[in-house]
């Protein structure tokens, strides 16, 4: 993308404060409001302020026409690896809590801004699958235009950390630099996940300890703390249920290993993430609390992956289970509503429904659900406009705004393109 068109598309991008009106468009709620046609919704300060038919649109808003347009949230990415280029995976232990995705963000990725013209306001950035437990993730928000990598950080969004299981963690497809590492089983999987746990529980106890002396005022002398570890301390939070944990998946029966260690040591799983075979396992899922954020019909690439079916996300919703639909792809993510359309074909899941997968049940995975995933008075306004129902094969992304803030205008970008080519000819 040219330095012309990007400071187009910057300059075009409102004050924050100000107050937008969206008129005259059916508005896709996904709320108990459901569908509203030839709604308003009315945006002020980065909030949503109203939304509705009898809306007033106050005097000197600025006013976004949705005659023949259709508003729906922005769209949640749970499974992203966008921003990070190289820095995905810190392949050289197998356990890497420590490390920090958020060290890391390239605010200039251009996937950012392509995935905005996809309806795609957050993502889930998470680390690779090298490790049984990996670093932790960072949720961002797609604000293109930011010069600080920071304030593309959902600051609301609760921690997370990426879990792997299966074929990667044991390296069954690829090596990493230096020499072959422990597990190379599944067995091998499970054990150091329960050993990190272990650890990290006598890691807090004796911090614990160390609490209760100084607490306890013992001598004219403070307590020698114990030594901090970034690692273990991670991973104690995740016991304390200030960490949510993703974890990479896709064997029914590794899925169940997890579950009963987590039930074991005391820990939840958040979200399974890919978990192809989570149909064959969907009551267990749903018993235990967790989502499963999985491909629409991504499979085959590798033996683990092979017996996955069209209808799991169906399924998965069927019994329970808080279901999204991800991407783990810079290209995929930006059709992300026709992989929830998907859901609708094979299943029959109900268009409300659907939409959840790819709004507010990722939202919920990530802890979030109560600032963005539906349109409602209050909530932040991430929110995606197009041209037809975003079901619709002809459906395109015509503006995505987050807080408030249009963040991509097709019209906007288009006439920026011409811009730039006709400066290049003139040349």
């Amino acid at each position: 993308m040219n330095a012309l068109l990007l400071c187009a598309l910057l300059a075009a991008a409102p004050a924050a404060g100000e107050t937008t009106a969206i008129v005259g468009a059916t508005v896709l709620t996904v709320s108990k409001a459901g569908n509203l046609d030839k709604a308003t919704v009315l945006i002020r300060d980065g909030r949503i302020a109203a939304v509705g038919a009898d809306v007033t649109v106050p005097a000197g808003a600025k006013v976004i026409d949705g005659a023949g347009r259709f508003v729906m949230p922005g769209i949640i990415d749970a499974h992203s690896h966008a921003a990070i280029e190289d820095n995905v995976n810190e392949c050289t232990d197998v356990v890497t809590a420590q490390v920090r995705i958020a060290d890391v963000i390239d605010h200039r990725d251009v996937n950012l801004y392509r995935q905005l013209a996809g309806g795609v306001t957050a993502i889930n950035v998470l680390h690779g699958s090298c490790n049984a437990i990996g670093g932790q993730n960072a949720v961002l928000k797609l604000r293109w235009g930011v010069d600080d990598p920071a304030q593309l950080v959902f600051a609301e969004a609760p921690r997370g950390i990426k879990f792997a299981l299966g074929e990667n963690p044991k390296r069954a497809n690829f090596s990493a630099p230096g020499p072959r590492r422990y597990p190379a089983t599944r067995m091998g999987v499970a054990e150091v996940i329960r050993e990190a746990f272990l650890e990290a529980k006598a890691y807090r106890r004796e911090w614990q300890q160390h609490e209760k002396k100084k607490a306890a005022g013992r001598g004219a002398i403070a307590p020698v703390p114990p030594r901090r570890d970034l690692r273990l301390e991670t991973i104690a939070d995740i016991l304390d249920g200030k960490v949510l944990i993703h974890a990479h998946c896709y064997r029914s029966d590794e899925i169940l290993m997890l579950i009963g260690l987590a039930e074991e040591l005391g820990f939840k799983v958040r979200t399974f993430q890919h978990v192809l075979e989570g149909y064959k396992v969907a009551s267990e899922i749903a018993k235990h609390g967790a989502g499963a954020s999985t491909f629409s019909d991504w499979w085959a690439f590798k033996l683990e992956a092979h017996d996955a079916i069209p209808f799991n996300a169906a399924v998965l919703h069927s019994k329970g289970v808080v279901v999204s639909l991800n991407s783990d792809s810079n290209e995929l993510a930006r059709r992300l509503y026709w992989e929830a359309a998907k859901a609708v074909r094979y299943g029959g899941v109900p268009e409300q429904e659907a939409l959840k997968m790819i709004t507010l049940n990722p939202a919920w995975q990530l802890g979030v659900d109560h600032l963005v995933g539906s349109i409602e008075a209050g909530k932040q306004a991430d929110l995606a406009v197009f041209s037809a129902h975003p079901f619709s094969p002809d459906a395109r992304v015509e503006m995505t705004l987050v807080d408030g803030v249009v963040r991509f205008d097709r019209a906007q970008d288009l006439a920026a393109r011409s811009a730039a080519t006709a400066a290049g000819g003139a040349q």
